[in-house]
């Protein structure tokens, strides 16, 4: 009988060390599963900056693959980065950045976007980091020789734009002055439909920005730039005007990848290293 109660001991001896064992792997386990649960969290609760762009406007956005690159995803790609922040890049329509950002949807909107005293009454804009020059886009065989070729008092060329670009604003600007027809104008959700339409015959021009009019052409059998520029304007970085902080955030990052040549070399990357 002792025997057997020797037994039973010892064998609920091993029972309570193995159960301690157990207890103490589960705790370490538990500690490892913790930390890997706060280190998720940390990488999770990182700050996102999402940026809103229309990703046909090469070489400042555009598709590679799945991907948008360009020189706009590169710059906030550093600023992002100076800050210690997540960028997400959003495609949409142009003429929809502006109410985006207006609303909070998108932190900010980076789209070879021109700095207007129009659209300063809707957004704030940061430092200028591109210039950025208007060029028209015609058929190798066109009777337009110079922007006056379209402006002149008795012409009635019909002429394609990007939706709420800034060509889009100087060429109805000048064809109201001009008293044309604003129906001589065709506003077209990116410039790859606008070219389309000059190469098919239904516009006789197209007003647009010179880096993807540059594309454009190097890539469309049969079309010219002009020779002549439209006009030149600074590109820049819009906010929410509610949005000072983060403004001033993304401003003073931009600044200083200005000032260390950060932004010249991604610039240089795409434009004048070609």
């Amino acid at each position: 009988m002792k025997k057997i109660l020797a037994i039973v001991l010892a064998v609920a001896m091993i029972a309570s060390v193995a159960m301690l064992a157990g207890c103490g792997n589960n705790g370490t386990n538990a500690t490892k599963a913790s930390d890997a649960a706060t280190t998720v969290e940390t990488a999770s609760s990182k700050a996102k900056l999402t940026m809103a762009t229309n990703a046909y406007f090469p070489p400042y956005e555009y598709y590679d693959g799945e991907k948008i690159v360009g020189i706009d995803a590169e710059v906030a790609q550093a600023i992002a980065d100076k800050l210690g922040m997540e960028l997400e890049i959003v495609d949409i329509e142009f003429d929809s950045i502006i109410t985006g950002v207006q609303t909070g949807k998108y932190d900010m909107g980076m789209a070879g976007m021109t700095v207007t005293d129009e659209r300063k009454q809707s957004v704030d804009f940061s430092s200028s980091y591109a210039t950025g020059i208007q060029s028209v886009i015609v058929k190798e065989d066109s009777a337009i020789k110079s922007v006056d070729d379209i402006l002149a008092k008795d012409a009635t060329y019909k002429v394609g734009v990007q939706l709420s670009t800034t060509g889009d604003i100087y060429i109805s600007d000048d064809y109201e002055k001009a008293g044309k027809s604003a129906d001589l104008i065709t506003e077209f959700q990116t410039g790859n439909d606008a070219v389309a339409a000059l190469s098919s015959g239904k516009v006789d021009a197209v007003v647009i920005d010179n880096e993807p009019a540059k594309s454009y052409v190097a890539a469309t059998k049969g079309l010219k730039i002009l020779d002549t520029e439209y006009v030149s304007e600074d590109y820049a970085i819009c906010f929410a005007k509610n949005n000072t902080e983060l403004k001033d955030k993304v401003n003073g990052a931009l600044e200083e990848l200005i000032k260390d040549g950060t932004v010249k070399s991604i610039v240089d990357k795409y434009i004048n290293a070609k």
